[in-house]
């Protein structure tokens, strides 16, 4: 199934509350991750706190995960927490396999990342190499989020893991983690790679082993990273791009109704491409509105479920070339939505910081900017907070 790919409007189609400010008076605030650290993710729990995890930022190949929580809408955060038990067991490097973060109807932290190459335990051996794999680890946090257990390991038939993993939680308290690997019985390769699905029905104590969720003919983009997001109504939304014929580098979208059972859906955006563009992609909720966002050919996009899957690229300046990476977005409670990308960003190479607010009919208005200073191997993240402004986390 093809979705449309239409004009995007982020209308709220009745749905939203009425515009209480002006767009020019929507304030945007920028802040730095604490302790000069990389790749922000965040989740947001019922009180409305920001919970963030973020990685160190050297050295980029044997990182660590830490954690901290906002009660003010990202201005300010609390002492950092380890989140991952063993040292420089993640991994920075290629910006997409950093750590993911939900939060439980109870207020639990619950963290994924690829591992590191020192990371342990290690995933099951590569049957052609014999070499073990890249574990995908997973940590929760103890009920007051003062400290982490230690990390798992959740691959048990896959191998091969690269690119980004992700995970969610749903209002049961059922966790998520999703990756893409090869089937440790299959031929190997980016077309035959798939997604992969680990579940927990019991709030991160056990998890059953990972089931295939993608079909087996889109293959994945070995060193693209996916999402996987949790809505209100316990649907699973899951973005990942693919790599069929090892070309076709398509966006796709699948959803599951029943906690993760099936999966349905398919491209949501095309792009050939005869290699690996290393992309990542973002899912956020405000109100009954799912927001999309991911990038396609050097430009960023975004989709409102709500309004149809429409999409469309914000406003680019023709003076330069496009080379919009990693974007980020979130709606306040006035139905305006915020959309953050780096420029200029790619390996080895940090970049600046670009936005684009859009007003509660879709429309770009003109608050919007460009600033310096991403790192190496980093991006934004980006919060609503209760006054109506954004918080800009780089």
């Amino acid at each position: 199934m093809l979705l449309p790919l239409l004009l995007f409007t982020l209308s709220l189609l009745g749905l939203g509350g009425p515009t209480f400010r002006s767009p020019a008076e929507t304030p945007v605030t920028f802040v730095r991750i604490p302790q000069g650290g990389i790749q922000p993710e965040l989740g947001i729990s019922r009180d409305g706190t920001i919970h963030m995890v973020y990685l160190s930022a050297e050295p980029a190949a044997a990182a660590n995960v830490f954690y901290v929580r906002s009660r003010d809408g990202g201005l300010t955060f609390s002492a950092p927490i380890r989140v991952n038990s063993q040292e420089g067991s993640a991994i920075a490097t290629g910006t997409i396999r950093g750590a993911h973060i939900a939060v439980g109807p109870d207020g639990r932290v619950h963290v994924a990342w690829n591992g590191s190459d020192r990371a342990l335990p290690r995933g099951p051996a590569n049957l052609s190499t014999g070499r073990p794999g890249t574990p995908m680890l997973y940590s929760r946090s103890d009920p007051r989020g003062t400290a982490f257990e230690p990390q798992r390991n959740l691959v048990t038939r896959t191998t091969n893991v690269d690119g980004g993993g992700s995970i969610a939680v749903d209002s049961r308290g059922r966790v998520y983690v999703a990756w893409h690997a090869d089937d440790i019985n299959g031929p190997g390769g980016e077309e035959t790679r798939r997604v992969w699905l680990a579940r927990s029905v019991n709030g991160g104590v056990t998890f059953q082993q990972e089931a295939a969720i993608s079909s087996a003919g889109t293959g994945a983009c070995g060193c693209c990273a996916l999402r996987l997001f949790a809505s209100a109504d316990d649907r699973l939304h899951l973005l990942y791009r693919a790599a069929r014929e090892r070309v076709h580098r398509d966006i796709y979208s699948l959803v599951s109704r029943d906690g993760g059972g099936t999966f349905a859906g398919g491209r949501l955006h095309a792009w050939e491409l005869n290699a690996c563009p290393m992309t990542s992609m973002s899912i956020a909720q405000s109100g009954t509105r799912i927001l999309r966002t991911w990038e396609t050919q050097g430009n960023v996009y975004a989709s409102d479920i709500t309004a149809g899957s429409e999409v469309q690229a914000p406003p680019a300046d023709s003076s330069r070339p496009l080379q919009r990476k990693h974007p980020r977005l979130a709606a306040n409670k006035e139905g305006m939505t915020l959309l953050v990308w780096t420029e200029g960003t790619a390996w080895m190479r940090g970049g600046s910081l670009e936005w684009q607010l859009y007003d509660a009919a879709g429309q770009p208005t003109n608050v919007k900017g460009l600033r310096s200073g991403v790192p190496v191997w980093s991006f934004a993240a980006v919060a609503a907070r209760p006054d109506g402004g954004f918080t800009v986390i780089y």
